[in-house]
């Protein structure tokens, strides 16, 4: 199979992210199903957080089983590099985005004006600030499967590089649907440009990967983009948790995590069963 068949194979895998955003569409969910829908993002991203760490951990668990010191510290440091990053590195930019966003409003705001609450809607700037800042923690995932699809295809493991790319397909179509889960629970209505930029930004990263994991076999690359992904989907589960204790809907909201949780481990099935 040619490079060009392997990264037109890993875009499809990429793209398969679009079969779960038109959920995004819904108009006027009831309360109870946008707690579901919420929390059901919920368990997709706690099972992508252990997935990617997982991911992340073994090279470093490797050698500290065969005691090879400098690729422990070189792969434990770059982790912890990235979570920090992804993690801290959000709430500190998302502050800087409420700071200007507050700037805003008050230049805007005189006498006889509207409110600053009127000018800036809270619940549905934070859906959208949340949507993108899941499709930016997919998308940096993504990128280091992208790794691995041409990692395997570079290697002459064609058959596992075919088996990585249906699994991943699978489990991004599932992805589709956490990065718009916010945007449904909230009643917003993403326009399809905006769909179709938000699966760019999350699918089109595993294409990309591909395309650089065939020319470049790198753990301490592949590591950094997991822990900035690890860290910036932990930190929109925080957020995410917040919305559900503030619905007040703890019966539903278990059963979605459950559900989320056991919807990401059986679309990774694929992936298991390929090996990686």
């Amino acid at each position: 199979m040619s490079s060009a068949n392997i990264a037109l194979l890993g875009a499809i895998a990429g793209f398969a992210i679009y079969l779960g955003l038109p959920i995004g569409r819904l108009r006027k969910p009831t309360p109870r199903l946008k707690a579901g829908l919420n929390a059901v993002a919920i368990g997709i991203l706690i099972f992508l957080v252990w997935d990617v760490l997982t991911h992340a951990w073994e090279p470093t668990d490797e050698a500290l089983s065969n005691h090879e010191w400098g690729t422990v510290a070189s792969g434990g440091a770059t982790l912890a590099a990235g979570l920090a990053i992804g993690l801290v590195g959000l709430v500190y930019y998302d502050g800087w985005i409420a700071r200007r966003r507050q700037a805003a409003a008050e230049r805007l705001v005189g006498p006889g004006a509207a409110t600053t609450t009127e000018l800036t809607p809270k619940a549905r700037s934070q859906a959208s600030s949340l949507a993108l800042m899941i499709a930016t923690g997919i998308g940096l995932h993504n990128f280091a499967e992208g790794l691995a699809i041409g990692n395997s295809a570079a290697q002459g493991e064609l058959s596992l590089a075919v088996l990585l790319i249906i699994g991943f397909g699978l489990h991004n179509a599932t992805e589709g649907f956490g990065i718009v889960a916010p945007l449904a629970a909230e009643g917003e209505r993403p326009s399809w440009l905006t769909l179709l930029w938000l699966g760019l930004i999350g699918g089109g990263p595993t294409f990309l990967g591909t395309v650089v994991g065939q020319h470049l076999v790198n753990d301490t690359l592949s590591i950094a983009f997991l822990g900035l992904a690890a860290g910036s989907i932990l930190y929109v589960v925080i957020e995410l948790l917040a919305v559900a204790r503030k619905a007040a809907l703890k019966t539903i909201t278990t059963w979605g995590i459950l559900a989320g949780l056991l919807l990401g481990f059986a679309t990774d099935a694929v992936v298991t069963a390929a090996g990686a």
